[in-house]
């Protein structure tokens, strides 16, 4: 029974790495198209009914505000950083992942990041292809000096 039980955690451990490559690799790709201002290519990591909650600025309910939204406020503004060892990945069972870790937002006409917050993402993936349906950003603060 034990070898049983080693093999199993073994599996789970191989598909929970796999997962956290996926879903890293997801953010650096939603994330970098946010910072390259591709609206395009941004959109395509969204659900149509996706809905994002913003402590500061509210909910959005659906994929187009969602990047309009972000075309009108952070386009040639803002770029997003992942702070290094924040993202941790937990596999949703017969759905996708939730993704969770912090952030922090750089002026790009200064290169100043003053401002950092938590994140919580929820990816399901249909098929082998992955979406974003929930996104909740908060504890926005200034980042000490």
């Amino acid at each position: 029974m034990a070898s049983a039980f080693l093999a199993t955690s073994a599996f789970a451990a191989d598909d929970d790495a796999a997962l956290t490559r996926t879903v890293s690799a997801l953010d650096t790709q939603v994330f970098d198209a946010y910072n390259r201002c591709d609206m395009e290519k941004f959109s395509t990591f969204f659900a149509p009914d996706v809905e994002f909650y913003h402590d500061k600025g509210g909910v959005t309910k659906d994929r187009q505000t969602l990047v309009d939204t972000t075309r009108r406020n952070i386009c040639h503004k803002l770029r997003r950083e992942l702070v290094a060892g924040t993202l941790e990945i937990y596999p949703i069972k017969d759905y996708g992942a939730i993704e969770e870790g912090v952030h922090r937002f750089c002026e790009l006409d200064t290169g100043k990041c003053d401002g950092i917050a938590k994140f919580l993402m929820i990816w399901q993936n249909k098929g082998g292809t992955w979406q974003l349906t929930r996104i909740v950003s908060y504890a926005h603060r200034p980042i000490p000096q």
